[in-house]
């Protein structure tokens, strides 16, 4: 017989790869919001959830489950194969912990394949995930990267978190640029997956001697960043890159590749050409036409972008910024490197 296992045991053997986590919500359930590293391998198709849910409605709840056999029945050899080859332990779990995961794990256990189903479902994860951001145990230090757009904060971030340092990138959880081009070529996550996301991250470094991010304004995309984050960065060590102007142009047009999305950049820069000189923003509407992305993106940077940050600079607290001049990002990544032991730490997370 299967076993139930509650959100708190799961955790850490989630957390140490020690568990395969299987949702079996429909796909459009699991792409809304889901456990991360879970897989999914879904009880019913996005159209045979809504058919079940109309019977329920307007028929039965009897009828709506016999319907929901007829369906699985037809399917259950290959629902049963997707299951065989998974190795190692593995937890079901559906919204509230009811009829998908139990009558999987049930109908596993029938075939000799055991597995735990989650206690409460996602539901309880998600309020694991609430209570753990109202009790959160941030390191002492922090060290914010600031600069101006295409300064390669992004870039500089995640070369050091591979390298092992104790990096939350709150850009690649919200899986937005943080720009009102930055949902552009990606699937923008909503808060519920940026909070999870955070919320492991967190648990990660929970012991490192300092943290680092970059320094982002409330909302990152379609999320908003919890005060404990944005508290931090007002006490934190400001590191602000500096690089020549064709370096950031050329720094951005690598990471957005405009010429992918020429509609969706132009579509973009219409809801803020109002908010640009007239002329220069008729001359960008103009270059984003023709193709000439690099002339658009210097003048972005120089009527735009720079004037709205030079407009919240003043807000970083003087005594703790420290600026970086440099000619490349390769030169940034190891300035970085040599000024955080110097001002913080030599301990390194690996």
């Amino acid at each position: 017989m299967f076993t139930n296992i509650t959100v708190t045991e799961l955790i850490p053997l989630m957390e140490n790869k020690q568990m395969t986590l299987i949702d079996v919500r429909s796909p459009i359930e699991y792409e809304n919001f889901s456990i991360p590293t879970s897989i999914n391998i879904p009880f019913f198709t996005n159209e045979e959830r809504a058919e079940i849910g109309t019977i329920y409605t307007q028929i039965s709840e009897t009828a709506a489950r016999d319907r929901g056999l007829e369906i699985i029945s037809a399917k259950l050899p290959d629902f049963i194969k997707k299951f065989k080859a998974i190795k190692g332990d593995k937890t079901v779990f559906c919204w509230r912990g009811g009829m998908r995961s139990r009558t999987t794990a049930t109908l596993l256990d029938l075939m000799n394949i055991h597995v735990h189903r989650l206690d409460g479902g996602i539901r309880a994860y998600r309020k694991w995930v609430i209570e753990q951001l109202e009790h959160v145990q941030l390191p002492p230090v922090a060290y914010v990267l600031s600069g101006l757009t295409g300064t390669g904060k992004t870039k500089i971030l995640q070369t050091l978190q591979k390298e092992g340092y104790p990096v939350i990138e709150l850009e690649g959880m919200a899986n937005h640029k943080g720009s009102i081009f930055g949902h552009i070529g990606q699937r923008p996550n909503n808060q519920k997956t940026f909070d999870a996301l955070l919320v492991h991250r967190i648990r990660e470094l929970q012991h490192s001697p300092f943290i680092m991010f970059e320094s982002e304004s409330s909302r990152v995309g379609k999320v908003t960043l919890p005060h404990f984050l944005l508290d931090l960065k007002g006490k934190s060590n400001f590191l602000m890159i500096e690089l020549p102007i064709e370096e950031r142009v050329k720094e951005i047009l690598e990471d957005y590749r405009p010429w992918d999305y020429q509609s969706e950049y132009l579509t973009a820069f219409l809801k803020i050409k109002s908010r640009i000189h007239t002329p220069i923003a008729n001359q960008i509407e103009q270059n984003l036409r023709s193709e000439n992305f690099k002339q658009a993106v210097q003048l972005l940077l120089e009527y735009y972008y720079d004037k709205r940050y030079k407009q919240i600079e003043p807000q970083y607290p003087d005594s703790e910024k420290i600026i970086i001049h440099v000619k490349n990002i390769d030169e940034a990544i190891q300035a970085v490197k040599q000024i955080i032991p110097r001002i913080g730490t030599d301990q390194i997370i690996v």
